[in-house]
Order: C-alpha cells, then sequence, then structure tokens
C-alpha cells in the first residue's frame, strides 16, 4: 500500500500501520524528527564481528542499539516488536537474497542478535529545515542508493565496500548540506563524497541498486552520504550463512528524537 507522506504520523502510529499490513512503503519523510533505523539481524556466532564492524566502520553503520540474543523489544522503542514492525525484511542464506517478507516471526530464533543502524532519512527533515528540497520525498519516490568502491575496514567475517545514498542538491546549498548533516553523526554525518560518481564507482546515476532514480538538475551536484544498506550488501559478499535486514528505504522508526 502506497501512502503520502504524513510527517505528523507518530512513530509508534507508524510501527503500527506496518504490523498490521496496511503500510509497506519508504519511511522517508514519515515520523518527522524520529530516528530511523536500519536493521540487521544475525545468528550469535556472528554477532561480535558485526559489532566491530559497525565500530570499525562509523560512517556507514553508525550504532542506534544493539540488542541481547533472542530479544525483539527494542528500548528505543518500548512496546515494539522488531519482527514485525518494519515495512519490508529481506531474507538471506549464504550471501544470496531468499526472499522479502512483512513479518519474520516465523524465522524468528533465539540466537538471533538484532543490530539497529542510524539512517540518513533522519536528517532529512533538518536538510529541508535548512531550505534544501529533497526530491525524491517530493515525488514519493525511495531515495537512489548505489554500490561504491570505497572499501569498509573488515572485521572477521565482514568484509566489502560500502553503499552510498544521493541526493541532489544545488551547487549554492551543498556547503550549508554539508553543515546540517555534519551536526548528525549518529545518522551518517556529513557526506561521503560530492559530484563525479565515477571517482566512488558508480557508473550510471540513473541505475541506482537500490531504491529510485531521480533527475539532477543543471544547477545541482549529486550529494552521496554513507548508507545503511552497506551491511547487507558486506553480508551479500561474505556469504554470511544466515541473516535478516530491512528492504531498502524500509525503517523501523524509533521513539528516539533526532535533536
Amino acid at each position: 500500500m502506497k501512502m503520502t507522506q504524513d510527517a505528523a504520523l507518530s512513530a509508534a502510529d507508524l510501527r503500527a500501520l506496518c504490523r498490521s499490513g496496511a503500510f509497506d512503503g519508504p519511511t522517508a519523510g514519515y515520523a518527522d524528527g524520529h530516528v530511523q533505523a536500519n536493521l540487521m539481524i544475525v545468528p550469535r556466532d556472528y554477532a561480535f564481528d558485526f559489532l566491530l564492524f559497525c565500530q570499525r566502520n562509523p560512517k556507514p553503520c553508525p550504532l542506534v542499539e544493539v540488542l541481547e540474543p533472542g530479544r525483539f523489544e527494542p528500548r528505543s522503542a518500548p512496546g515494539a516488536d522488531l519482527r514485525t514492525d518494519v515495512p519490508g525484511y529481506r531474507i538471506f542464506e549464504n550471501g544470496v537474497l531468499q526472499q522479502e517478507v512483512a513479518d519474520i516471526s516465523v524465522y524468528w530464533r533465539d540466537d538471533l542478535v538484532s543490530f539497529l543502524i542510524g539512517c540518513s532519512f533522519s536528517f532529512e527533515s533538518a536538510l529541508i529545515e535548512g531550505g534544501i528540497p529533497l526530491r525524491h520525498i517530493a515525488q514519493q519516490r525511495n531515495v537512489a542508493m548505489y554500490k561504491t568502491n570505497m572499501p569498509c575496514v573488515p572485521a572477521g567475517r565482514f568484509s566489502g565496500n560500502a553503499v552510498v545514498s544521493m541526493r541532489p542538491v544545488k551547487s549554492r546549498d551543498v556547503a550549508r548540506a554539508v553543515e546540517i548533516t555534519a551536526r548528525l553523526p549518529q545518522v551518517h554525518g556529513a557526506p561521503v563524497h560530492i559530484g563525479n560518481p565515477q571517482a566512488i564507482g558508480i557508473a550510471d546515476l540513473m541505475r541506482p541498486d537500490f531504491g529510485d532514480a531521480v533527475e539532477i538538475m543543471d544547477d545541482e551536484l549529486p550529494v552521496f552520504w554513507a548508507c545503511g544498506v552497506t551491511p547487507q550488501y558486506v553480508a551479500e559478499l561474505s556469504k554470511l550463512p544466515f541473516c535478516v535486514t530491512h528492504a531498502p528505504g524500509k525503517m523501523f522508526v524509533t521513539d528516539r528524537l533526532n535533536e
């Protein structure tokens, strides 16, 4: 179901819509002011390696919360359920995407460890308030995301390159976009690259690896931020035996406020 974006919708209301199956779209532009989080769920045997990976790569993987094995109610959203309150999940086995589902209750195990990772959707309201419009929100699209040639620092089983999200920004506004997002390191912070997508391994901006392409006007530059889809790309490259992630653009919305 596609819904018109409603920034006034509470985080709890949005999670309830996800749980009931009434909402299954990208969460950009919803629950204004709340920390949105990428989700990575791994077996306990790989949890320490992934925690170390996040600590070594804080730009793409800024940790919001780590739950104990078997727990699915996060402290950042009391009463929520990570098994049902995300608009879409992906199931990976041996690095291969098996399916995308709306509920992971049947896959749940007592040895699963959940990681909530900061999401760039959380700084979008700050950009808009700062006078920087975002085309994917105006057009009700998912943000464009791309695999890059920028290596992450490996940790145990986990190694691979970073994923970035891209937003077109008018040339005159780029410095302000950097300043605004740099104040929010818990949700990826300042951009990692500006302009020239080929320099970071992106051949065609109109063919994103995840999300939806948006047009870039003559007076705009593509601005790239580190992206929390990085862990699922790294899980693919590392051929992790089993993991669950959010579907790109479909975040878990916490009760925490961005500022």
